[in-house]
């Protein structure tokens, strides 16, 4: 179609505009290392496989797979990160300079570099061994030495750019690299940066450096919303005070309930969240987050989701889910972090992404082994980042870093997303060529696949559209603004007999189905035979399912399962006085007076 050509020239021109653009990676760097293996018996000592050894890769990870994406995406990427004077400190150089990345680590001798080491067999992660102890902390002299190298790079690369402030991402993974005097450093310099990403374990620790983005995950995101409900002043107050300690004995897994559906802004139930600590064990600095923090479990009753560090008890809704939740807390996280953009990254279930003026964005992502997604996070931050600092729209930002993501995943070893592999997907021939309008479900399904393994997100809404008229154009028009594709599914002559009487339809299927073809703002029609459009839900799985009305999204009938098959319901507002019931009753209101009246039934002289 015309309208999917357009946008996707739209999204190749902001990858054309960054460009060379200048990005100074600062953080954790360390060593992926790959072990391929092949089984075929178990040892005799226990029930263990017996490894053969078939091929050995090494690849940057931490903030160095961060600044290899970049680079690949085609910014120009410049590390800073302490390094170890050891074989993988040569090894992660020499992965920087086959990447193109200006390499300004600074080693560090007696401080071994990160290595997380993978065993394989087949596609099966057997094991994974990490060295590098995060309790090593960065010398005085190792300090100044970092402070210098980041404030030479800086300067390096604004002579590079003619002038021009560069971009600064921060990955911050808990393993000493940005001790606190750095960043208090990058606190203090922060107007020397253009745009700012920062991606860490713990956001607390950059209280002040004012992100333009942050990129939690769902684990870190409610780590940072139970710390602040904790440190809150007693009594209420607004004030937050996120500074802590090196060393809390309180810092542990917190509950954080919240007793109505999250993300129902037009629920008329009263919200309530309340938090208690439950207060174990010392701070996570491992880098890591804690095993299983990010994962969900639905008790028997459907009613409550739980997982580490978080409850959800959903008795006033249906169908909660990390989506769900994590957008409901955008404000607050945009509170907390003085970020303008949020997005909490979800893994398997994409990302839920917020801008500060309350512009919302759902993006999916398709899942795949664990061994073909390590490092899709750091490709996710690059593409997300070089987008913002081309002044991308935050809409775009999120689709170009989801699809990013989405293409690095194809294959096991650590992710990265090249230029012309983004471009490539993005191929204005692509997705639309040969579709018609006007498709089958059969079709349809085959056509909404495509679309997702680009990284788009589908919008969904049906009805008889009998007179087409301004409300369903304003209303369609204001549906395909929640995602990248619309699919209007049309209910059938019958189907439409059924509920509307029969003296309806007005207008054929036929009729119908090529007027809704006509707008620009739909992507695809599909006519459906049944009452509901339960299964044309269950086969297209649309990430937004909108209808039209006054009520709230939980009188939908199709919201439970919309919801649980990971979608989000909308409902959209009528434009008044605007619906075909009323202009069938004002054309028959008329036909007695055109039938009696003499005078305009005169022909004229």
């Amino acid at each position: 179609m015309a309208g999917a050509a357009a946008e996707q020239r739209r999204l190749a021109s902001v990858v054309e505009s960054w460009q060379g653009r200048p990005v100074l990676v600062i953080g954790d760097a360390m060593l992926d290392e790959w072990r391929f293996a092949e089984s075929d018996r178990l040892c005799r000592e226990a029930p263990a496989p017996v490894l053969t050894l078939r091929r050995r890769i090494s690849a940057a990870g931490g903030a160095a797979n961060t600044a290899v994406n970049v680079a690949a995406l085609g910014g120009r990427a410049v590390l800073v990160a302490p390094v170890g004077a050891d074989v993988a400190g040569d090894e992660l150089h020499d992965c920087l300079d086959r990447a193109g990345v200006w390499d300004r680590t600074v080693n560090q001798h007696g401080r071994p570099t990160p290595v997380k080491r993978r065993m394989l067999a087949g596609s099966q992660i057997l094991l994974r061994e990490d060295s590098g102890d995060p309790d090593d902390a960065l010398d005085p002299d190792g300090v100044q030495r970092l402070l210098t190298a980041l404030s030479c790079a800086t300067e390096e690369l604004r002579a590079a750019a003619g002038g021009a402030a560069p971009t600064l991402v921060v990955c911050d993974y808990g393993l000493g690299a940005l001790p606190a005097p750095v960043r208090a450093w990058l606190v203090a310099n922060r107007e020397r940066y253009a745009t700012v990403a920062l991606d860490a374990h713990d956001l607390a620790d950059w209280r002040g450096l004012a992100p333009t983005v942050v990129t939690p995950s769902f684990a870190e995101a409610t780590r940072l919303l139970a710390r602040a409900a904790r440190t809150a002043r007693p009594g209420g107050g607004a004030e937050l005070h996120l500074d802590h300690p090196d060393v809390d004995p309180a810092d542990g897994p917190s509950e954080l309930t919240v007793g109505a559906a999250p993300g129902d802004r037009t629920s008329r139930a009263q919200t309530s969240t309340t938090v208690g600590a439950a207060r174990t064990g010392g701070p996570d600095r491992t880098g890591e987050p804690t095993p299983g923090e990010d994962r969900l479990s639905t008790t028997d009753d459907g009613l409550t989701v739980t997982a580490t560090g978080v409850t959800v008890n959903a008795t006033a809704g249906e169908g909660v889910d990390r989506a769900m939740l994590a957008e409901s807390r955008l404000a607050e996280l945009h509170a907390h972090t003085g970020a303008h953009v949020v997005a909490v990254t979800l893994d398997t279930e994409g990302a839920v992404v917020g801008g500060a003026d309350g512009e919302r964005r759902r993006s999916h992502s398709t899942p795949v082994p664990a061994s073909h997604a390590v490092g899709a996070g750091d490709a996710y931050l690059a593409a997300m980042t070089l987008a913002l600092a081309a002044d991308a729209p935050l809409s775009t930002a999120a689709q170009l870093a989801q699809l990013t993501a989405t293409i690095t995943v194809s294959d096991t070893g650590t992710c990265v997303c090249r230029r012309e592999d983004l471009l490539a997907a993005l191929d204005t021939p692509g997705l639309d060529a040969g579709h018609p309008v006007v498709v089958g479900a059969d079709e349809l399904s085959t056509i909404v696949d495509e679309h997702r393994r680009a990284g788009r997100s589908v919008v969904f809404t049906n009805g008889c559209f009998d007179v087409l008229h301004r409300g369903h154009v304003r209303y369609l028009e204001q549906a395909r603004t929640l995602g990248d594709l619309l699919v209007v599914a049309v209910n059938s002559d019958g189907s439409v007999r059924r509920l509307k009487g029969p003296d309806r339809p007005v207008n054929t299927i036929e009729d119908r189905a090529t007027l809704l073809a006509a707008l620009t703002c739909v992507d695809h029609v599909v006519v459906f035979e049944e009452d509901s459009p339960a299964e044309l839900i269950k086969a297209l799985r649309p990430d937004v399912y909108v209808k039209g009305g006054d009520y709230p999204p939980e009188m939908v009938p199709e919201a439970p399962l919309v919801r649980r098959l990971g979608g989000q319901v909308r409902t959209l507002g009528y434009v008044p006085d605007r619906s075909t019931s009323r202009i069938i009753e004002r054309i028959r209101a008329h036909t007695p007076q055109h039938e009696t009246d003499p005078s305009l039934s005169r022909k004229p002289s």
